[in-house]
C-alpha cells in the first residue's frame, strides 16, 4: 500500500471540492443579503435558511387564514404548481398582525393543506409590520418602500435577491400584471 503525504492528502482533499465545478456543472448561486435569514418551517418548526432560496425568483406573501382575500392560496398554489418548474418559488408567512390568525402551527398547516391544497414552502407565525417586524420583512419593506398595510401583500424577489415590485391585497394572484411581471423575471438569468 502507497502512503500518501499530507500535501498530496491536501492536494487530493482540494481536488475533490473543486470537482464537482468542472465541465458542466453549475455553479451554485451566491446569497444575496436580503436572504440572509432564517426561519422556521411551519409543518415542523425546523429552521430553513432562505439563502437556499438564492438564485430563483421569489413571491414572498405574508397570509391569514380568516382574513377575505384567503382564497388567494388557491391561486397562489396555482402559480408555485405552474412556474415552479422554471425557477419561482412562493413562500407564505402567516402573520397574526391583522388579528386574521390566530390559530396554532398545526392547525395553520392543516388549515392550508386541507382547505387549499397548500404545497408551497410556508413559515411560521411572522410579524410583518410595524417595528416589531421581522427583520427579513423589515428588509422588504426597506427596499419596496412599502410595508403590508393587509394580509395578503406580495412582494416579487429576482433572481439576485432585489424586491423588484410590490403588490397590494387586493391584486390576486392570477392578475395579469403580476404573473407578466413573474414571467418577466423568470427569463432573466
Amino acid at each position: 500500500m502507497t502512503r500518501l503525504t499530507p500535501l498530496t492528502r491536501a492536494f487530493l482533499f482540494c481536488l475533490a471540492l473543486w470537482a464537482p465545478l468542472g465541465a458542466g456543472a453549475q455553479a451554485v448561486p451566491t446569497c444575496p443579503p436580503l436572504l440572509h435569514h432564517t426561519l422556521e418551517r411551519l409543518q415542523d418548526e425546523k429552521p430553513q435558511p432562505l439563502c437556499q432560496y438564492a438564485g430563483q425568483v421569489l413571491l414572498v406573501v405574508n397570509t391569514a387564514s380568516f382574513c377575505g382575500f384567503t382564497p388567494q392560496y388557491k391561486g397562489l398554489e396555482a402559480l408555485h404548481e405552474r412556474y415552479a418548474g422554471r425557477g419561482l418559488q412562493v413562500l407564505g408567512f402567516p402573520s397574526n398582525d391583522f388579528s386574521q390568525e390566530t390559530g396554532s402551527h398545526r392547525q395553520i398547516a392543516d388549515f392550508c393543506e386541507s382547505t387549499f391544497g397548500v404545497r408551497f414552502p410556508m413559515f411560521t407565525k411572522t410579524r410583518v409590520s410595524g417595528t416589531d417586524a421581522h427583520p427579513f420583512y423589515r428588509a422588504l419593506a426597506a427596499q419596496a418602500g412599502q410595508a403590508p398595510r393587509w394580509n395578503f401583500h406580495k412582494y416579487l424577489i429576482s433572481r439576485d435577491g432585489k424586491v423588484v415590485a410590490s403588490y397590494p391585497s387586493n391584486v390576486a394572484p392570477d392578475n395579469p400584471t403580476l404573473v407578466r411581471d413573474i414571467e418577466k423575471y423568470l427569463l432573466a438569468k
